[in-house]
């Protein structure tokens, strides 16, 4: 049987990379989507299946108010227009770890994926719960750098990457 891998795509959702995002997603949409594109094209072109994840919250008042992005059933919500979409592969979830989502979970499961290269949003957030999460089936983890985007200091960023590394999380 051969080796399984799969391309973990984050959270390239608009609410993050339009010109209507909130001020504190400060990420440079158009290298990231540029990049993250070309992996995409690359890592399929070497028969890896591509995962799109989203990070959608209910579309009730007090995440309207309180939370304001990515709300269910919104614009904001979809993933970005200039993101190339080469599978229907794709699983919402509510919480950082893209494991919260059962279908995923389920999913992944299934598929017994050898080899996990995650790239998207954000570096501290939710591609690190999911890298955590990921190095525990015992798939190699790899996240892309030059794929991968955060909104927080370096010395947060050291730390991350620090724990991922112990946890055999590879950067590539």
């Amino acid at each position: 049987m051969p080796d399984k891998k799969a391309l973990v795509v984050i959270d390239l959702q608009n609410d993050y990379l339009w010109d209507k995002r909130k001020e504190m997603f400060t990420y440079d949409t158009e290298n990231l989507i540029n990049s993250v594109n070309n992996a995409i094209t690359h890592h399929k072109e070497n028969g890896y299946d591509i995962i799109y994840i989203a990070q959608v919250f209910p579309n009730i008042a007090t995440n309207r108010w309180i939370i304001g992005f990515s709300i269910k059933g919104t614009e904001g919500a979809k993933l970005y227009d200039k993101l190339n979409i080469v599978s229907d592969l794709y699983f919402e979830k509510l919480k950082s770890s893209a494991y919260s989502s059962k279908a995923f979970r389920e999913y992944m499961g299934k598929q017994n994926y050898s080899k996990l290269v995650i790239c998207g949003l954000d570096e501290c957030g939710c591609v690190r719960a999911t890298a955590k999460d990921a190095a525990k089936t015992g798939a190699k983890v790899s996240i892309i750098k030059d794929c991968t985007a955060t909104r927080f200091p370096e010395s947060k960023i050291i730390k991350v990457r620090k724990a991922l590394d112990k946890l055999g999380v590879r950067y590539i």
